[in-house]
């Protein structure tokens, strides 16, 4: 029997599967990869998107941006509000608190320009409209009601805050943003307590703002708290804890 003579084109026809297959399975790889990378926790749109800022410290996400405003903010008003409290305050207690507060955002303030500078981001040089008007309910009241009003006010601005500060905690990816939550976590803390001990708090008013997210009230007063042991008048807040700069 006479061989049979061989196929011609099969080995142009078989590299030609073969990378064929190479390339498709390579295709699949990526597009497995890239599934895999935007479905995994902490790589959501709040951390890719447009807004996100790369830096050397870890990306900037949104609500990192959002958290160095809100500190620079709070700054801006709380530390004239808490030198106020400290000379028209009718309580030790409340004096003591303007005394916390003004060395706690004084320290706060000058982190967070320290790492905005780092980051280049701009902050804010003015209140809000909102922070300027509890400013103007501050300045107009007077005696008891003005104690009353400073707790109140600042009490549940601070707990807004105190929240904020334990989200961007758990989920920020920069470090510069993350040192910065812990001191603002002390710091806020802090001041949440000062402010209970005055025993002028509304802790009515205060869960129902956490639970609806309404802006702290400026208007009837409340139902007087029962009053709470005064705080020491020689007690200061612990020495803030510095750290030394990242290296750039």
């Amino acid at each position: 029997m006479r061989p049979r003579p061989p196929v011609k084109g099969r080995g142009i026809v078989s590299g030609t599967g073969l990378i064929v297959t190479c390339l498709t399975a390579t295709l699949a790889a990526l597009v497995c990869s890239l599934w895999s990378y935007t479905d995994r926790p902490g790589t959501g749109p709040d951390v890719l998107s447009a807004q996100t800022l790369r830096t050397s410290y870890g990306p900037l996400s949104a609500l990192d941006q959002d958290f160095l405003v809100k500190v620079r903010l709070a700054g801006l008003w709380e530390l004239p509000a808490g030198r106020q409290a400290q000379t028209k305050g009718t309580t030790p207690a409340v004096r003591t608190a303007g005394r916390h507060l003004v060395e706690g955002h004084r320290f706060l303030d000058e982190r967070v320009r320290g790492v905005a500078a780092r980051l280049n981001l701009v902050l804010p040089d003015a209140p809000s409209d909102q922070q300027k008007q509890w400013l103007e309910t501050l300045d107009t009241a007077q005696g008891a009601e003005y104690d009353r009003q400073f707790a109140n006010i600042l009490r549940l601005a601070h707990g807004r805050v105190f929240s904020v500060v334990a989200q961007v905690r758990a989920s920020t990816r920069n470090s510069l943003v993350r040192d910065l939550a812990d001191d603002a976590n002390t710091t806020v803390l802090d001041h949440i307590k000062v402010l209970e001990a005055t025993g002028y708090v509304d802790f009515d008013a205060v869960a129902r703002d956490m639970a609806t997210g309404s802006t702290p009230p400026t208007g009837a007063p409340a139902p007087a708290a029962p009053p709470a042991p005064a705080p020491d008048p020689a007690t200061t807040l612990p020495p803030p804890t510095f750290r030394p700069p990242p290296e750039q």
